[in-house]
């Protein structure tokens, strides 16, 4: 008997070993395939019928970032609506997708928006933003909290594509790509318990728990739902 119980378990555990890799796998093929989209939030509906979406994110990319109008970006390969028709049900501006040619052109045209902050588009403030798939959206917003705390604390944070923390500690330059992993570097090193006091880090979650900090230094990457 207690051999077929342990024979399940090793059979259950295997199982839910291969379902991680193939969600992970699925989340990085995902998300590969939205690594030049740019989602442009807040433009009325209506705007593209008179000009396109391609002329209207050209507008936008000349009126807030004139250095990089005057530079002739790559090819758009494509610009629409997101989700493609109207849900009369909810009244929330959809989305505008802007798939670009090139990473860097979109990288660009990201780090120019975080420098300005405030970026409109006649007159109305709309937001430009990388394009993740949800569970790395999920992943990304795991790591608010402490990225807030540490700020504070000056080990010069930072979240790396797709959803790596990183940060600077004795001089290197250290990367991590879920909390656990952090959790045990951190729980040797003193001075980084003090650095992440109050964070989730000191606490077990659940891997459904999420965490919302509202501030306006780390809300850059809300949920497109």
């Amino acid at each position: 008997g207690g051999e077929q119980i342990s024979g399940n378990y090793g059979c259950r555990t295997e199982r839910e070993r291969r379902l991680k890799t193939n969600e992970e796998s699925l989340r990085e093929l995902w998300d590969n395939v939205k690594r030049t989209n740019i989602r442009i939030i807040g433009v009325p509906e209506e705007e593209e019928r008179e000009k396109g979406t391609e002329k209207i994110f050209q507008e936008i990319i000349a009126k807030n970032f004139p250095n990089i109008g005057k530079e002739p970006l790559t090819q758009i390969q494509e610009a629409q609506r997101v989700p493609y028709k109207i849900n009369p049900r909810r009244n929330t501006l959809r989305h505008i997708l802007i798939k670009l040619t090139k990473i860097k052109d979109k990288e660009k045209i990201l780090k120019a928006a975080r420098e300005k902050k405030q970026i409109t588009y006649k007159g109305t403030p709309i937001r430009l933003l990388a394009d993740f798939s949800a569970d790395t959206l999920q992943a990304r917003r795991e790591w608010y909290d402490i990225l807030y705390v540490m700020k504070g604390k000056n080990p010069q944070p930072r979240l790396l594509y797709p959803a790596r923390l990183s940060f600077r500690f004795e001089g290197e330059n250290k990367s991590f790509t879920d909390k656990q992993k952090l959790r045990e570097f951190r729980n040797t090193i003193p001075a980084l318990q003090q650095n992440t006091k109050g964070t989730s880090l000191g606490r077990k979650e659940k891997a459904t728990t999420r965490i919302t900090i509202r501030n306006k230094n780390t809300t850059n990457d809300k949920a497109y739902q």
